[in-house]
């Protein structure tokens, strides 16, 4: 990914975080996911008062992919606003070995640092289904 795409993704990321719906944490985190065409899809985290019922950024993006029919993904990347990087967590690692390829590169951006992986660096070892 050239650095102006990745600016790209990051401005649009940005974006999203700012929609994001956090009235209990303040994490407002926004993610931008790409598709082998350059097309690109975003989402925000939205929680709830039932924490186990929010939504990750990651995932809503990833989730608005596939709604339009998307699955030939090769990127994403997280944003969070401020000085600290995160990961995704685990269940966003796994949504991810489901849709994306082990070799899609997985950016995290926060406002003074910024990281890269595979999504089989993330989750070496993930949960694949088998029907035997």
């Amino acid at each position: 990914m050239t650095g102006n795409e990745k600016s790209s993704l990051l401005e649009l990321a940005r974006t999203a975080s700012a929609g994001a719906y956090a009235p209990y944490s303040g994490f407002k985190v926004g993610a931008a996911v790409v598709d082998a065409q350059g097309r690109v899809h975003v989402g925000c985290n939205v929680e709830n008062a039932s924490y186990g019922l929010t939504s990750c950024a990651e995932r809503n993006a990833l989730a608005a992919a596939m709604a339009s029919g998307v699955r030939d993904l090769t990127a994403i990347l997280i944003y969070v606003p401020g000085q600290r990087l995160f990961q995704p967590c685990g269940a966003c690692r796994q949504v991810m070995v489901e849709l994306m390829p082990a070799s899609a590169s997985v950016y995290s951006l926060c406002d003074e640092d910024e990281n890269r992986w595979t999504v089989a660096d993330l989750l070496p070892q993930p949960f694949v289904f088998r029907a035997d």
